[in-house]
């Protein structure tokens, strides 16, 4: 069974090789039972997040980074749909508007961090500010490269806050990423999906890499952890990152408030 831990960055971990990460899943072998396995976890994500929604004292903020086609929306609709709505919160970082450009790079993200009790889901994130804006020379060394200690502050300064953070970099192979695009290409209920600017991102596969290996060497501090999960299978991808949710909400042990005195309550 998974060992979640094998899939974390270790903190201060300063060789990262994306290259060398395997992209398919070893930890189990057949997909019938990791989607058995995957319901069973639902059902707990399930009973954990109304614990944390009753208790109110605690939040949880889910990061997702990945290469286009990598499977941020697939993995968010399929880990959330046994959620309570009321208690999850999902925010799409696209291109930043002309009104978020004229505020720090912080400013959109923290506004999107989930209240106590809730559950945000970051699709992309803050941490574009050091990977679209670096491999697409966005802004200049000098301007994104502090932004490292800026995220690990504002992260420190969460955690402080009693948002618990877990963050997950969906890894696929160049391989899958073609073969996705050919599916969206030939699928007419998925060429909507398809944008010809995502063939030029493609030729900058090795400057992503080398971005997102940074990424992970500068920002997964105990606080706030990186998980690379293999994805080239669907099935793999959101049972590991399912089993992470549900031992990070353990260990944030949300309990239920103390029942209120209702001894003198009588309906009629």
């Amino acid at each position: 069974m998974l060992n979640s831990e094998q899939h974390r960055v270790s903190p201060g971990s300063n060789d990262v090789r994306l290259s060398k990460t395997e992209t398919d899943g070893k930890d189990i072998a057949e997909r019938g039972a990791a989607e058995v396995a995957f319901a069973e976890l639902q059902k707990e994500l399930s009973e954990l997040q109304e614990r944390l929604y009753a208790e109110s004292r605690q939040a949880l903020l889910v990061v997702f980074q990945a290469i286009d086609a990598g499977g941020k929306d697939g993995t968010v609709r399929a880990v959330c749909s046994g959620l309570n709505p009321q208690g999850v919160t999902v925010t799409p970082f696209k291109a930043p508007t002309p009104e978020e450009l004229s505020h720090d790079f912080l400013w959109r993200i923290h506004k999107a961090v989930p209240a106590r009790g809730m559950i945000g889901v970051f699709n992309r994130s803050h941490y574009e500010d050091v990977l679209a804006v670096r491999v697409h020379h966005l802004a200049p060394e000098s301007v994104w490269r502090p932004r490292y200690e800026m995220i690990n502050q504002f992260e420190q300064q969460l955690s402080a806050c009693d948002v618990r953070i877990v963050k997950f970099l969906l890894h696929i192979s160049k391989k899958e990423q073609k073969e996705r695009f050919e599916e969206r290409l030939n699928d007419p209920g998925k060429q909507w999906k398809f944008d010809r600017g995502d063939l030029a991102k493609r030729a900058l596969w090795d400057d992503y890499q080398a971005a997102f290996e940074e990424m992970l060497i500068r920002c997964s501090p105990p606080v706030a952890p990186w998980y690379v999960i293999p994805a080239d299978q669907n099935w793999y991808r959101n049972w590991a990152v399912c089993d992470i949710l549900v031992r990070t909400l353990r260990e944030m042990n949300p309990r239920y408030p103390p029942a209120p005195d209702l001894s003198d309550v009588r309906i009629d």
